[in-house]
């Protein structure tokens, strides 16, 4: 286990168990299911910081937020056992998606702020790898950070995909299209951008359908869901 992430906690706040008995999901849902689902992409402002200035702007911005949806995008490798560097890291709240192009920046003191501030929930799926990659960049502490793999057990569903639990959850249909695209493009295109946008936001729009998540304090915080702490 990666150093500084503890073994998720179970939900144990009486108004969550009340909240997962009043929502009935699916456990499983199939392709052909899925398909004819209506399609969800984020509708707000994507942001690329590709530069100091916009960075310290988007960590300002970003720092104020409650729940922060969380991903990352890497160059696919076609070598067996290479993993290539965190390309994209994509940060969302409501109505705003930052792409941060980290291929070409380093992580800055206000972003690891960030991402060591556990007040600030950052939600992902399968982010133990991400983190790990990240860390190797810049070492930071993480803390506040939501695995929705870890949390979605607790309302009957199986699947583990953000596409599936996006379907599921929120009754859309993610598109995965760009998902072996080059992310260390010079320029990213506007298909890239729309989905690594999407790709993020869709993390923190499950997270607040499952919980009903109402920024309690954080100590209700810390009762209530799966989080990654510092030690």
């Amino acid at each position: 286990m990666p150093e500084g992430i503890f073994s998720p906690r179970k939900i144990k706040n009486s108004g969550c168990r009340r909240h997962c008995r009043a929502m009935a999901y699916l456990q499983n849902i199939s392709n052909d299911e899925l398909v004819l689902l209506p399609p969800g992409v984020f509708g707000g402002e994507t942001i690329m910081v590709d530069d100091a200035r916009k960075l310290a702007h988007a960590c300002e911005e970003l720092a104020r937020e409650t729940v922060i949806g969380f991903d990352t995008e890497t160059r696919p490798s076609f070598q067996r056992g290479k993993v290539n560097p965190v390309a994209l890291l994509q940060l969302s709240s409501a109505q705003k998606a930052y792409l941060i192009r980290v291929n070409k920046l380093r992580l800055s003191p206000e972003l690891v702020k960030i991402f060591e501030n556990e007040r600030i929930v950052k939600v992902g799926a399968s982010i133990r790898d991400d983190l790990k990659i990240l860390r190797k960049v810049t070492p930071f502490a993480p803390a506040g950070f939501v695995d929705l793999q870890s949390i979605v057990g607790q309302y009957g569903i199986n699947e583990l995909s953000v596409r599936k639990m996006s379907a599921i959850v929120l009754g859309i249909k993610v598109s995965k299209a760009q998902r072996l695209s080059n992310w260390e493009a010079r320029q990213l295109t506007e298909a890239q951008q729309s989905y690594a946008a999407t790709d993020a936001w869709v993390c923190r729009e499950i997270f607040l359908k499952l919980t009903g998540y109402r920024s309690p304090s954080v100590e209700k915080q810390k009762r209530r869901l799966f989080f990654f702490r510092k030690k």
